[in-house]
């Protein structure tokens, strides 16, 4: 936990008290959000969160290992769609001998 957060639980707490002497419906919303307060700026200050760029980065990196896993599957389909490509061609070009 940091020191600023720590210090925040110091103030929270003393002002809880000093609501409370005052007026315990103060006390209570004191209490209530300062609490809030207090659990948001310790959630904010545990840990580290990563820029665009590192987030990108960690994404494209993923995306180059998917690519590199199905480069074969490609290149086979590669293969398929060119001999059907040929194939069609071959048809196209049986047609037009026919008719002209």
């Amino acid at each position: 936990m940091s020191k600023r957060v720590l210090t925040g639980a110091g103030v929270w707490a003393l002002a809880v008290l000093g609501g409370y002497l005052l007026d315990p419906i103060l006390g209570t919303a004191v209490l209530v959000f300062g609490g809030i307060l207090l659990v948001v700026s310790f959630l904010g200050s545990t840990g580290r969160s990563t820029t665009f760029e590192e987030r990108e980065l960690a994404r494209a990196r993923k995306r180059a290992a998917a690519r590199e896993a199905n480069a074969g599957k490609r290149a086979k389909d590669k293969l398929r769609y060119e001999a059907e490509q040929a194939r069609k061609a071959k048809r196209a070009a049986k047609r037009s001998a026919k008719t002209g």
